[in-house]
């Protein structure tokens, strides 16, 4: 079990190398108000002078130090440079130089707080990584952190307590993290700021040790057993009172063993009955003690966390690709494997398969059987047309002789208008499809070539000679489909076998028409006897053609050329005037109405199926099998290979942060593994 805090210890080596904090180790964190003997207590834990010390803000910058424990036979092996020396530190900044004297140490950490925080009491929340070899220190991960303050000092910024509060709070809400709250004994627990911070992050106080100091300055008269024996504040994990050197003792040089001795005086002459569970040795066993069982319990998770994360950036690293060596092949490879994404999209084989929205092929036949199809079926045979207009047509067609029949050209005439409509669909099929072949190019470059945000130059040149392609195929796509309709208006073609039932309809009433004006004839006034009406016709004159007017307008049989009601000033403007329509005009608009409706039906089913097939042949397979060789004539020359392959400016960063995480990770598990399972138990 002893194993197990160096394990740690290796992993947090392990991230500090890559400045990585997605794993939350666990470590133990020190917190506490300003001046309330933080570092005083890890400085005893260690057992040497090494932190910043005096009044007022030092701690400035968290502080990670890991205690190793070393026999002193095996110093030289752990002294990586050959120097002689039972107790030597590290830090990670300054890689593999070693610090014999403690004095150099301080100093270090002054020089690089300033470093990073300057020097008039500002603080930073990036880490100074310390590890201390010793034969007289414990296991231990701890961490110093700034003190809890409220009223900003120097350059420090107005809101000073909410910095260092959410630096504390980030470094405690680890789950993984033991905290160790430091209360002076002279001030009331129930003030205490440490606890306060602790118990917001750790409510049930599974993790939080409380720590005592200053015991030797209460008030004569006063005492802190109430407070050790936990009658005041009750602690989990229980309440170590320790006493520090005072400012002059540390003025006057005094080891720390000699304060380790008189503090083990001081509690047996003051807290006989608690002298063994108080005092700094009782303090870093506890600590060990606790750091042990907290790693035991969050090892298995952590061994899972971190083979979890290997397969992310493996596979993240893979996507990133590796650096090109051979470009002309990449080049080729590059563009081979976009057409063939972009034909396997179109084709519906692609690897990525969208799930959120039709694409590619699917939405092509989308928009050749929906949208094309229920909009051309939605476009009215006689839309637009009314009676009066098909009547004159009819009219307009026989010129200035009436009509025993109803003209074709008139049929000819108004059939030609509709089927002009079924034009603008369908060039408008030809622009969705070319919109979402346009659309392809993004899709291929989002999810199926990834490898092409790498190089955003060479991905512009293909999105740009891809989209020169379709603006190509356009105009020639949109001509073939005008062609379609003008090969429809071209010849009405009255002989087709689809139009037979419709021809018959049109026989059958012109039969029947001729039969009603055969009955008809008699009632009319015949031409031989028109003069028998003798002087009475000439006296009537006007009058009686009018009266013959009204009769034959009355007639059921009157023909298309009657005029309507009322006088008729020749030199006025016409204006249609409403009236009802006699039964020969009603037949004859009938006719013409069924085989406009007839004929448009064949034409309609005639666009549907011919427009889709010039679109895919022109547009979506033209495209399809020319894509990569056009690729290839416009991208694929030397002159421009170093230009297309310049990777974008942070890809080589991202890839060699990646590969750096990913080798800390299989490091990491690599370490976590030479556990063997008897020391998680």
């Amino acid at each position: 079990m002893e194993a197990l805090i160096p394990v740690i210890n290796k992993l947090q080596d392990v991230f500090n190398t890559v400045g990585a904090d997605i794993i939350q180790l666990p470590q133990i964190a020190v917190v506490g108000t300003q001046s309330s003997g933080k570092s005083s207590v890890l400085e005893s834990l260690v057992g040497r002078d090494l932190l910043p010390r005096g009044t007022g803000v030092v701690t400035r910058r968290p502080l990670i130090l890991q205690l190793v424990h070393v026999d002193p036979g095996d110093v030289r092996k752990s002294d990586e440079s050959g120097r002689e020396g039972e107790e030597w530190g590290k830090f990670l900044h300054t890689k593999n130089t070693l610090y014999t004297d403690f004095d150099d140490i301080r100093q270090e950490i002054e020089n690089e707080t300033e470093r990073i925080s300057g020097n008039n009491k500002g603080i930073s929340d990036e880490p100074i990584h310390l590890k201390i070899f010793s034969p007289h220190v414990v296991n231990l991960t701890l961490v110093d952190l700034p003190g809890i303050t409220k009223v900003p000092v120097g350059d420090q910024p107005k809101d000073i307590e909410v910095q260092i509060k959410d630096l504390i709070v980030k470094h405690i809400s680890n789950p993984n993290c033991i905290i160790l709250a430091v209360t002076a004994a002279n001030t009331d627990m129930a003030t205490s700021e440490a606890l306060k911070v602790a118990r917001e992050v750790d409510p049930d106080g599974r993790r939080t040790l409380a720590v005592v100091t200053k015991l030797d300055l209460m008030d004569a008269g006063t005492d802190a057993m109430d407070v050790l024996m936990g009658r005041v504040i009750p602690v989990k994990l229980g309440l170590i009172g320790v006493v520090n050197r005072s400012q002059l003792d540390i003025n006057n040089k005094k080891s720390v063993a000699d304060a380790i001795r008189d503090e083990h005086a001081f509690l047996q002459k003051k807290y006989p009955s608690l002298a063994n569970r108080n005092g700094t040795k009782y303090l870093a066993k506890t600590l060990n003690r606790l750091l042990m069982h907290h790693i035991r319990d969050c090892l298995p998770e952590l061994k899972t966390r971190i083979n979890v994360l290997a397969a992310q950036y493996q596979s993240l690293l893979s996507s990133y690709g590796e650096p090109v060596e051979d470009q002309s092949a990449t080049l080729l490879q590059l563009i081979t494997k976009f057409a063939a994404e972009y034909c396997n999209t179109i084709e519906g084989t692609a690897k990525y398969i969208e799930t959120a929205e039709l694409c590619g092929g699917a939405r092509i036949c989308y928009i050749f059987h929906e949208t094309f199809g229920r909009t051309l079926e939605s476009v009215d045979p006689l839309g637009g047309l009314n009676t009066i207009d098909i009547l004159t047509a009819i009219r307009n067609a026989t010129g200035p002789r009436p009509s025993l029949f109803v003209p074709e050209v008139s049929f000819e005439l108004l059939v030609k208008k509709q089927v002009k409509r079924l034009e603008e669909p369908s060039l408008r099929c030809v622009e969705l499809v070319h919109e979402e072949m346009q659309r392809i190019i993004q899709h291929c470059s989002n999810y199926s070539t990834q490898v092409l945000s790498r190089f955003p130059k060479l991905h512009e040149a293909i999105v740009e000679v891809v989209t020169s392609l379709l603006r190509k195929r356009l105009p020639i796509t949109n001509e073939m489909v005008h062609n379609l309709v003008a090969i429809e208006l071209a010849y009405i073609n009255t002989k087709h076998p689809d139009f037979a039932d419709a021809c018959g309809v049109m026989n059958n009433n012109i039969e029947e028409s001729r039969r009603n004006r055969m009955r008809e004839m008699p009632t009319a006034v015949p031409r031989d006897k028109a003069p028998a009406s003798g002087p009475q016709g000439e006296q009537d004159g006007t009058g009686n053609w009018r009266g013959m007017l009204k009769k034959g307008e009355e007639a059921p049989g009157s023909g298309p050329g009657s005029p309507l009601k009322g006088a008729v000033n020749l030199l006025d403007v016409p204006v249609p005037v409403a009236r009802k329509l006699s039964s020969r005009e009603q037949r004859d608009c009938e006719v013409i109405e069924r085989l406009i409706k007839s004929y448009f039906l064949i034409v309609r089913k005639n666009i549907q199926d011919s427009v889709p097939k010039a679109v895919m042949h022109f547009l979506v397979n033209h495209v399809k099998d020319s894509l990569q060789s056009e690729l290839v004539g416009q991208l694929y020359k030397s002159g421009l290979l170093n230009e297309l392959l310049t990777e974008s400016e942070d890809m080589a960063q991202r890839r060699q942060e990646a590969a750096d995480m990913l080798q800390a990770l299989q490091k990491a598990s690599q370490v976590i593994a030479e556990i063997r399972e008897t020391h998680l138990w």
